[in-house]
């Protein structure tokens, strides 16, 4: 009877083990999408705590951009991460003899849904929350020459994209918008300076953030050309900021064109010797 409950438990724990190896080779493969980007375009500013003037210049970045499915419905969700710091240089109008530089940090995270409307497009829509830090230089203002800047918003993400084939070449257009609806930002006193808030004065440096006093838009045109397991990418950036809090007022506008390289790669998992016969879901 002992032997006959052991052989029992034995063929019950080979079938669970069994179902459950097969269940983890069916799970589809999730590539993940990573992409390396250069920016450079036109910067227009604004920075009313430093100065009354208005700025024009040049900006420059590098960014990066990953995505992924989601593993809890892969066909449906996808997840992207991305980080992106950028150098603005700005002469004063109309002398131009001013300099103003402002430096730049952002990083931010976003879930969306997909719907494939018709072959070849596909609709993303869901939300977004980004953390950024970055600071203003003046030199001529000797005593209180910079200004700091420190946000972290959420907001809703959408898009649209389509891809077709022109000959052998795949190619992959989308067009992504965002815009903060609520979050927090630092801003200190009109006229207060940095030394008093190093003393201790650091009452109401943190506002409230809403599009009444905080407005940002983002609007992003890529389009990716593949070549065979190389993605080079080429596009155009277009965002814009204001912020006004104790009458210090923040403007800037700025328009970029994009280079860039991509490559869909796969974590390998020691427990699969192969991808073969399973399922791969891109997350574009």
């Amino acid at each position: 009877m002992c032997r006959i409950s052991a052989l029992i438990s034995v063929c019950l724990g080979l079938l669970c083990s069994l179902s459950l190896t097969a269940q983890k080779s069916e799970d589809p493969v999730r590539p993940i999408y990573s992409a390396y980007m250069v920016e450079a375009g036109s910067s227009h500013v604004a920075e009313t705590y430093l100065s009354p003037l208005h700025y024009d210049g040049w900006t420059v970045g590098l960014s990066h951009r990953r995505a992924q499915a989601m593993r809890f419905d892969p066909e449906n969700w996808l997840m992207e991460l991305g980080g992106r710091v950028h150098v603005d240089r700005t002469l004063a109008r109309p002398a131009r003899n001013v300099v103003e530089w402002r430096l730049a940090l952002e990083l931010d995270w976003a879930m969306m849904h997909k719907w494939l409307l018709t072959k070849g497009l596909t609709l993303y829509a869901g939300g977004f929350t980004r953390a950024d830090a970055g600071v203003f230089y003046l030199s001529r203002n000797g005593n209180n020459p910079a200004a700091a800047k420190a946000s972290w918003t959420i907001g809703p993400r959408a898009g649209l994209g389509y891809a077709i084939r022109i000959g052998k070449l795949p190619l992959a257009f989308r067009y992504f918008v965002d815009m903060p609806l609520t979050g927090i930002f630092f801003s200190p006193a009109y006229g207060e300076l940095y030394y008093e808030i190093y003393l201790g004065n650091r009452s109401g440096l943190v506002r409230g953030a809403w599009p009444g006093n905080f407005f940002r838009i983002d609007n992003t045109i890529t389009a990716d050309m593949r070549f065979n397991s190389t993605i080079l990418r080429v596009g155009y950036a277009s965002r814009v900021f204001s912020s006004k809090a104790s009458d210090i007022v923040t403007r800037v506008v700025s328009h970029s064109f994009i280079f860039g390289v991509a490559q869909e790669w796969q974590a390998v998992n020691g427990s699969h010797s192969t991808t073969e016969a399973r399922r791969i879901i891109s997350a574009y």
